[in-house]
C-alpha cells in the first residue's frame, strides 16, 4: 500500500509539475501504524513514522483505509474529502494547505487502489461531422438589467420543450449527452442555458462592483424569464443540484406553467457533511488558492468512482473554468437561501406539476436518503436511485444516465 503511493506520478506530467510546488508533509495514521508522505520531491518519499511537524495529519481506522483502497470503494469512501465529509477521516493541521493541494493529494493517495485501467484509445471520428446542437444568445432584461444569456438546443422546434438547469459553478455543457441523444430529441426540444455569470453567459453591466449572490428569487425569475422569452409553452424543467432544488421552487411557485419537473440530485436542503472546514475556509474563492483547481477538487468527492475517466475529467474541467466568486455565490442559494425546510411543501402533493426524482447513489450532498425523504413529503410521481452514479449524472456518465432518463421522458410524453 505505502509503496504504491510513490508510483502515482509515473506517466502523469501534470501531476508531477504540481508536485514540484507542493513541499508539504502528510502524516498518515491507521490504528497503531503511522507513515509519512513527503510531497515536493520526485519521486514522492513514503516512509514509516509520523513526525509531529507534519503540515497535515490524516487519521482513520484500518477498516476505513481498506475501504478507501478498494478498487471500487463504497459510498462515502471514494475520496479523502468524501471520507472527511462523512466523518470517516479526521484531518488536522493546516487545512488551507489541504485546500490548496487537494487535487494532487487526492490523486496520489488514490494510487493505493492499484494501477488504473488503461484508457481506451478514442476511436477516430472518421469523416468530420457536426453535432445537431445549435447555440445562440438571448438578449433580455432580468432583475431590471439587460442580460446576454447563452443557450443551446437540439430537437424539433415543435417538440415538447425540455429546459435543463446546470449545477452550481458549472454550465450547460453538462447536458451534452442529452442534447445529442436521438431518442430524446426525437420527441423533445432540449434547451440548456448558462445562468448569468456562468459558461458563455455574460454578467450584467456593472458586475465588477457587485458581489455575485444567487438567491431563490433571482434563480426562479431567471428561469421564468428565459422560458417566456423563448416562447416555451408548458415545458418540462429538469435541473441538477442547485437546479434540482430550483425545480422544486418552480413547481411550488409556478406549477401550472410546467408540464412536469425532473429533479436530479434534489433535496429540500444540502447535507453539509461532518466536517465543513474546507467550505468555511472558502478555498474555492480566495486569492491565495487557485480557485479553479480548488473548485474541481472540492466537487470531485461527489462523483462515482465508476464513472468513465474521460467524462469525469471533463466534468471537473468545467468546474476549473468557473469565474472567481461564481461557485461561492451559487452556494449561497444551495446552502442557505434556497433551504426549503421551513416552507409548506403540501401544494406540491397536488401533482399539478408532477415531480420525477432521480438521484445517484454516490452523492454525498443531495443523498439518496434526502431525496427519498423529499419524495415522501411531496408524493413524487416517481423516484429512483441511480446505481453507480454520483452528483453529476448527466456529465459524469452520460450513457448510464440516459438509461434512467429515457423511461421518465417517455412516461411524461405519454401522459402529456
Amino acid at each position: 500500500m505505502l509503496q504504491s503511493l510513490a508510483l502515482a506520478l509515473e506517466g502523469n506530467r501534470a501531476l508531477a509539475r504540481r508536485n514540484r510546488f507542493a513541499p508539504i508533509t502528510v502524516a498518515v495514521k491507521s490504528g497503531a501504524e503511522a507513515w509519512t508522505v513527503q510531497f515536493g520531491q520526485d519521486p514522492i518519499v513514503v516512509a514509516k513514522g509520523a513526525p509531529a511537524t507534519a503540515d497535515l495529519t490524516f487519521e482513520a481506522s484500518p477498516e476505513t483505509w481498506a475501504a478507501f483502497a478498494s478498487p471500487v470503494p463504497p459510498v462515502g469512501y471514494q475520496s479523502l474529502n468524501g471520507m472527511m465529509r462523512m466523518g470517516h477521516l479526521a484531518v488536522s493541521g493546516t487545512m488551507l494547505e489541504f485546500g490548496r493541494h487537494m487535487t494532487l493529494i487526492e490523486d496520489v493517495f488514490a494510487a493505493v487502489r492499484g494501477a488504473k485501467p488503461a484508457r481506451d484509445k478514442p476511436a477516430s471520428v472518421g469523416k468530420p461531422w457536426i453535432e445537431g446542437i445549435t447555440g445562440r444568445y438571448l438578449h433580455t432584461d432580468l432583475d431590471g438589467r439587460p442580460h446576454r444569456i447563452y443557450f443551446e438546443e437540439a430537437g424539433p422546434a415543435d417538440g415538447i420543450p425540455l429546459l435543463c438547469l446546470h449545477t452550481a459553478g458549472s454550465d450547460g455543457r453538462q447536458y451534452r449527452g442529452v442534447l445529442n441523444d436521438p431518442e430524446v430529441t426525437r420527441t423533445f426540444r432540449v434547451i440548456a442555458f448558462d445562468l448569468p455569470y456562468h459558461g458563455k453567459s455574460s454578467p450584467p453591466a456593472g458586475f465588477e462592483t457587485d458581489i455575485y449572490r444567487l438567491t431563490t428569487k433571482l434563480y426562479v425569475d431567471t428561469v421564468m424569464t428565459v422560458s417566456r422569452a423563448l416562447g416555451l409553452k408548458t415545458p418540462v424543467v429538469m435541473g441538477c443540484s442547485i437546479g434540482g432544488r430550483a425545480v422544486l421552487h418552480l413547481a411550488l411557485q409556478h406549477g401550472p406553467d410546467f408540464r412536469a419537473a425532473i429533479g436530479l440530485q434534489s433535496a429540500i436542503y444540502a447535507d453539509p457533511g461532518a466536517n465543513p472546514g474546507l467550505r468555511e475556509l472558502e478555498v474555492i474563492n480566495r486569492p491565495d488558492v487557485h480557485g479553479g483547481d480548488a473548485s474541481a477538487a472540492f466537487v470531485s468527492c461527489l462523483i462515482s468512482p465508476t464513472s468513465p475517466p474521460t467524462d469525469r475529467a471533463e466534468t471537473l474541467w468545467h468546474y476549473s473554468q468557473s469565474a472567481p466568486g461564481v461557485f461561492m455565490g451559487d452556494l449561497v442559494y444551495y446552502m442557505a437561501d434556497g433551504d426549503m425546510r421551513n416552507l409548506d411543501l403540501s401544494p406540491l402533493q397536488s401533482q399539478q406539476c408532477p415531480l420525477y426524482l432521480l438521484t445517484g447513489e454516490y452523492d454525498l450532498s443531495a443523498t439518496p436518503a434526502l431525496t427519498a425523504d423529499l419524495a415522501q413529503k411531496v408524493n413524487a410521481r416517481y423516484f429512483e436511485v441511480m446505481k453507480g452514479l454520483g452528483h453529476f449524472p448527466m456529465s459524469e456518465a452520460p450513457e448510464r444516465f440516459l438509461a434512467y432518463l429515457r423511461p421518465v421522458l417517455s412516461r411524461i410524453a405519454a401522459e402529456s
